[in-house]
């Protein structure tokens, strides 16, 4: 399981990256379309890592739970 002091420090950097992005394009900042496309691209690309890492934390999450039920029922089955 990743350490909750890990996934929070990744999951904020990865929206301080898209916020700081998004604030450039929404102050235009893109200095032509090309720019423009790029940011909007790197922005795209945060979010997809962004929800996949949420995806995995949520998976890995899942994972432990059932561990730890599987291993309370074997635990006091032995009562």
């Amino acid at each position: 399981m990743i350490s909750r002091s890990i996934e929070e420090y990744y999951r904020k950097e990865l929206r301080q990256q898209m916020n700081e992005l998004a604030d450039v394009v929404a102050t235009g900042g893109a200095a032509d379309w090309a720019q423009y496309k790029h940011i909007t691209g790197q922005i795209a690309g945060l979010a997809w890592a962004e929800r996949a890492f949420l995806d995995l934390v949520e998976q890995s999450q899942k994972e432990q739970n059932n561990e730890d039920r599987k291993s309370t029922r074997l635990n006091s089955s032995h009562v």
